[in-house]
């Protein structure tokens, strides 16, 4: 029961990131209110193609992760990703960036999305591993 909750909030996941990265591809103003960035003249071409590769990308590891038996690998995608993020975060917090409500709300997000990969991964690894090991010999 609990892998299918597991399965169904990271597929819950992958769908909302999935969204904002496909409204970055066909409007990459969508990053400016959400992010606080601005895309002036050709940088809106580098906001579409860099911010939406990450959100597509992750949301493709855990789309992949949460719904191909044998890949869970793939989960480790996304947690590197937000994982990676939330550490440029801390640096740049230490380093004396502004710090401010969306900011916080970020590292939140980063955090939460990281756990909720690798406790995924981890929880449904060991499940098939605990399965795997019930088959008979050769099975």
């Amino acid at each position: 029961m609990i892998n299918w909750v597991l399965r169904g909030a990271v597929l819950l996941w992958a769908l909302l990131f999935a969204i904002l990265g496909v409204r970055g591809v066909l409007d990459p103003a969508t990053y400016v209110e959400q992010f606080g960035i601005g895309i002036d003249g050709a940088a809106a071409n580098t906001v579409r193609a860099d911010m939406s590769a990450f959100f597509l990308v992750a949301a493709g590891g855990a789309a992949v992760g949460a719904l191909v038996p044998g890949w869970l690998r793939a989960l480790l995608v996304p947690a590197a990703l937000y994982g990676t993020a939330l550490l440029g975060r801390l640096i740049g917090a230490a380093s004396g960036d502004v710090v401010n409500g969306g900011i916080v709300q970020a590292m939140i997000i980063e955090a939460l999305s990281t756990a909720l990969m690798i406790g995924a991964w981890w929880t449904l690894s060991r499940s098939a591993l605990t399965a795997g090991s019930a088959m008979p010999e050769g099975g």
